[in-house]
């Protein structure tokens, strides 16, 4: 089992100056933030740091900054790598494999919805090219296109397909996934709330949104789910849950932007199409995290 990936990794956001700039300050700071906390790995590039948004230097920049950050700690980069053209998706690959990122993170191809052996295609001729450990990313109601357990299990067969973020939402999936997969194959949880039942299945952790906000204490529940200790793990995901839930009030990452604003973390920046929440929501999220003590 490849150990860099099993745990808390956290999907980073990507801040961003006032005029729309990398803010490059701020995301040193919360990546050395993340450190702290006891995270195992780091994702960034992902949707929740707003991929689809970043020129291929930003995103190359930001991948480059957090391992300028991570590498002296010893913490495992998982750089985000993925779009629904194939050659675009391997030339990415190896441009991220040339700085020196430890695994690719590569979502499903969106908007064109490939079938079940398109997906297959996809995959392994990235993990052909681009000799790294790949995790895929399953979730379909970002996507539209859906990694079968049926689909999973030739996949798992690639020596550098090493794991899949399960972010479908679907426990019995979940079940079946695990059923399907050889146990060296790692299962993550993509939804923060559905850690503990993933991993309760025998899945190895997490590439978490709400770690972000609270680094620490997400990486205590996981830790305590590794450690078979679902008692002290539900403590934490008691604490946890309202915050959790409220990253999703609109679409990710806006709310947990914001939250890391109010916290002062971040510039509350988003590039178009995604906005600013609403001012209702806005004080949801507030109330949120006064109710938690972090404001």
């Amino acid at each position: 089992m490849n150990s860099k990936f099993i745990g808390l990794g956290t999907a980073l956001v990507t801040p961003f100056k006032q005029n729309g700039e990398l803010d490059e300050k701020s995301l040193r700071e919360l990546v050395q933030r993340q450190i702290r906390g006891g995270v195992n790995f780091l994702v960034p590039c992902g949707t929740t740091g707003e991929s689809p948004t970043l020129s291929r230097k930003e995103h190359l920049r930001v991948c480059e900054i957090t391992l300028e950050e991570a590498r002296p700690k010893g913490i495992p980069v998982l750089a985000g790598c993925g779009g629904y053209n194939t050659a675009e998706v391997i030339e990415l690959g190896y441009e991220l494999k040339n700085l020196g990122v430890d695994g690719l993170l590569s979502v499903t191809p969106y908007y064109n919805k490939p079938t079940q052996e398109g997906l297959f295609r996809h995959y392994e001729a990235l993990s052909l090219a681009v000799e790294l450990p790949i995790i895929l990313y399953s979730v379909q109601g970002r996507t539209g296109v859906n990694i079968e357990p049926g689909t999973l299990k030739r996949l798992s067969q690639i020596p550098g397909i090493i794991g899949v973020k399960e972010a479908s939402g679907n426990i019995a999936q979940v079940a079946r996934v695990l059923h399907e997969v050889p146990s060296s194959f790692v299962v993550l949880s993509g939804n923060d709330s559905e850690t503990i039942p993933l991993m309760s299945l025998g899945g190895k952790g997490v590439i978490s949104v709400v770690a972000n906000e609270i680094p620490r204490e997400m990486s205590s529940l996981v830790k305590a789910a590794l450690e078979g200790d679902f008692n002290l793990a539900r403590e934490y995901q008691r604490f946890l849950l309202p915050l959790m839930e409220i990253n999703f009030i609109e679409s990710n990452p806006i709310p947990v932007k914001q939250a890391l604003a109010s916290l002062g973390l971040c510039e509350p920046v988003w590039r178009l199409p995604l906005v600013a929440p609403s001012a209702e929501n806005k004080s949801k999220i507030e109330v949120i995290l006064k109710e938690m003590k972090l404001l």
